[in-house]
Order: structure tokens, then C-alpha cells, then sequence
């Protein structure tokens, strides 16, 4: 946790029925931070951890939008609907009686690794500067091109024909609408998604969330530094450079790190986390290959 006021990210759990902007309006409200912003997007149906970054913490989001993920939703097998999810209208139905478990095992491992995915119509994604959704709701289909997405785990946790519960890891950009509806055609009965709860996204998780009313309760009260995370908790993939005190000013300003923090970096667009010889963090930091000296990238304010 961080006891800056200048910001940091709360692990929020979204309430069933919200959107996440409507979370990141109400959090900017309580708090009175101008910058505020959510690092992914859940569906109005979907519950669970939505971080939310505030102040100087909206500069990390690219990091956790980029994190894992961990879902766990139920799929309605033998129903179809346009948005793939249970808000939408049905458009077919068949009999799925007859699918077993070992069914939906096997045609689950067709879903792991790393797969293509076409996006669904109803999603916030942009063709021409209009969002599908936008088009969607106007009657109007376009051709999505499959996406590359990265599938680490996938299991069935519940079978209740015709409701199969999955449990899901994945990377960036992958829709669990999609799969329920790809899951669906696969076994030839079609499915949507009945109901979602992501119950990780990066280094947060649900059993640490808290509800939106306790974060709005958290800033009225002013106890709320107690719940927000720093900034760098976004950033444990990042390697760790330890500047010192001395050059603590320097990186405030801009000005490159010690020549003596000199190793190279894993891939040329590495970026590296800084602090101080006391624990505080300062900056993200990378290599310019000219000077070779690592330079702050972004830069934090430390209270």
C-alpha cells in the first residue's frame, strides 16, 4: 500500500449490472483526481477485479492492461444470442441434453495455447473510428479479422447440463464471450455466456478486492491511502535498479542514471523499475542506446 497522495491504484471488485466506466466515474467523483482511468474492461454482467488507477498511477495502466488474467464463467450451452452473453437477444436454439462432460473437456483443449480468436460485435474495438458495438447495435455486421491470444490454462470446474463453469488464464485482448460462443459451435449446439467473474488481473485478486461503496466510503472518511496500491505494484515483471541518494535529484530532473548501473537490458525496448537507496520509488527507466546510460522514462513524485 501507499501512503502518497498523489495517487496509486485500487483493487476494485465491480458490482454485477455496472460498466467500467461508470466504476471510473464514480471513483473520480469520490476522490477528486482529474486523471482516472481503468486498466480492463468487464461487461456490465461481469463481477470481480477491476484495477483503477488514479493520479500519477493512470502512467503504469499499459502495464496491467498487459498482465495476466484469471475468469471464471458459466456457459449456457444450447442457446446462441447476438452479444454471445446472456444481456443479448437469442437468435437460435437447439437441444444439448445429450453433451457430456468429456465433451466439453476435449473440446475445451482445442482453446489452449496460443489461438486465434475472432472478437465479438458487441465490443468496444474500433473499424473505421466507430466502435462494433456502436455498429452492432444499428443493425450492421462487419468482418472481424482473428486476433492472436494467449490461452496458459483452461478447465472445467462445474458440469450442470447444460452449464459448464470454466476457469480460464489468459493474456491481453482475449474474450470470454468469444469462447462461450466458439465452445458452442464447436459442439454443435451453440452456448452464450451466462455469467463472468475475473478473478485476476496482474498482481490483484478478488479475495483482496474491495467493493465500490467501501473505496467511495474509504475517501469520504479520508482512510483511503489505506487501501491504494503504489504505482510499481504494476510493475513486478520489470527488473530493479537501485539508484541511491544521491542520484535521487537527478532522475527527478530528467537526467540520466550513475554510468556505474550498467548492465543490458534483455530486449532493446526493456524498461526497468528505480529507486532509492531507501526503498523509494522513483521511475521507469531505459537504455538509450547512444549514450548508454539508462534514462528515466516516466517519473514519479515520492511524498
Amino acid at each position: 500500500m501507499t501512503q502518497s497522495g498523489s495517487g496509486g491504484i485500487l483493487n476494485i471488485d465491480k458490482p454485477h449490472g455496472m460498466t467500467s466506466m461508470q466504476v471510473v466515474r464514480r471513483i473520480k467523483r469520490a476522490s477528486g483526481f482529474k486523471r482516472v482511468g481503468h486498466a480492463g474492461t468487464l461487461d456490465p454482467i461481469a463481477t470481480g477485479v477491476i484495477p483503477v488507477c488514479f493520479g500519477q498511477a493512470t502512467r503504469v495502466m499499459e502495464y496491467l492492461l498487459d498482465g495476466a488474467k484469471r475468469y471464471s464463467g458459466e456457459i449456457h450451452l444450447g442457446v446462441s444470442t447476438d452479444t454471445y452473453d446472456a444481456m443479448g437477444e437469442v437468435v437460435s436454439e437447439s437441444d444439448a441434453s445429450e453433451i457430456t462432460s468429456d465433451q466439453v473437456k476435449n473440446a475445451l483443449t482445442r482453446f489452449q495455447g496460443d489461438i486465434e480468436q475472432v472478437p465479438p460485435m458487441y465490443s468496444a474495438l474500433k473499424r473505421d473510428g466507430k466502435r462494433l458495438y456502436d455498429l452492432a447495435r444499428k443493425g450492421i455486421e462487419v468482418e472481424r479479422e482473428p486476433r492472436p491470444v494467449s490461452v496458459y490454462a483452461i478447465d472445467l470446474t462445474a458440469w450442470e447440463s447444460p452449464i459448464a463453469t470454466v476457469n480460464v488464464d489468459c493474456g491481453r485482448g482475449f474474450y470470454m464471450r468469444s469462447l462461450a460462443h466458439d465452445l458452442g459451435r464447436t459442439l454443435g449446439c451453440g452456448g452464450h455466456l451466462k455469467s463472468l467473474a475475473r478473478a485476476k488481473t496482474g498482481p490483484f485478486h478478488l479475495d483482496e478486492a474491495v467493493t465500490l461503496d467501501e473505496a467511495e466510503f474509504a475517501f469520504e472518511e479520508g482512510s483511503w491511502a489505506d487501501l491504494v496500491y503504489s504505482p510499481d505494484v504494476a510493475l513486478g515483471s520489470l527488473r530493479t535498479i537501485i539508484a541511491g541518494h544521491r542520484a535521487r535529484a537527478s532522475i527527478r530532473s530528467g537526467q540520466p542514471l550513475p554510468p556505474n548501473v550498467s548492465f543490458r537490458p534483455d530486449h532493446p525496448d526493456e524498461r526497468c523499475r528505480v529507486y532509492d537507496a531507501d526503498g523509494q520509488f522513483l521511475a521507469i527507466a531505459r537504455l538509450d542506446p547512444d549514450r548508454r546510460r539508462w534514462v528515466p522514462d516516466k517519473v514519479f513524485q515520492v511524498s
